[in-house]
């Protein structure tokens, strides 16, 4: 049987990991990242959704695997 569609929304702790990670600003992870610090706290808001490249970095820089810092959250239609 076929399931219904379900809507997917991807879910970070970017900001958690961020701050973990000791003296790190959203300015200095940008930079890292090659990204805006606007585009920084948008991510870490949950408000944009950044390419697979971006999340990559961003785990590299974090020292975190990539499915502790983002993951897919489904919610039923």
């Amino acid at each position: 049987m076929v399931k219904p569609v379900k809507e997917a929304a991807v879910r970070n702790k970017v900001k958690i990991a961020r701050i973990e990670k000791g003296n790190l600003t959203q300015g200095d992870l940008a930079k890292l990242v090659g990204v805006t610090r606007q585009t920084m706290n948008l991510i870490e808001a949950q408000k944009y959704n950044p390419t697979i490249r971006v999340c990559l970095l961003i785990s590299k820089h974090l020292d975190c695997r990539l499915d502790e810092l983002f993951w897919i959250e489904e919610e039923e239609l």
